[in-house]
């Protein structure tokens, strides 16, 4: 069996494996930050580790195209937060409204307190 045998190329920047929906970003990111192949198999109840090695061993064959692959992934994770955070929902347009408005009063209450208090 290939290396690639294991993972399913969507397109160039969506790589997932094989069976499931997960990305092997989630793989190679949790490898990267020190998990070993068991903790990876037991917070991805899922994957079973031949399937968590195939991704490892994949990474390791391929270091410079999957890093150049991951910083596009970040870089457009990051993207999109941007223009959430620009053009936020309605929702979430409000909730931000309404903290500002408390922030504003808390601010106006703390003054008025001061100043009898000065009194």
């Amino acid at each position: 069996m290939n290396l690639e045998d294991y993972f399913e190329f969507l397109a160039p920047d969506n790589i997932r494996i094989k069976g499931h929906r997960m990305g092997i970003e989630t793989i190679i990111e949790s490898f990267l930050n020190g998990c070993e192949p068991s903790d990876i198999a037991i917070a991805y109840p899922g994957l079973v580790l031949e399937t968590i090695y195939a991704t490892i061993t994949y990474y390791l064959h391929n270091r410079s195209e999957l890093d150049a692959y991951l910083m596009r992934l970040r870089d457009e994770k990051e993207a999109e937060y941007q223009q959430a955070r620009k053009n936020p929902p309605p929702i979430v347009q409000r909730m931000i409204d309404v903290k500002a408005e408390r922030h504003k009063q808390q601010l106006q209450f703390s003054s008025r307190s001061k100043l009898e208090r000065s009194l």
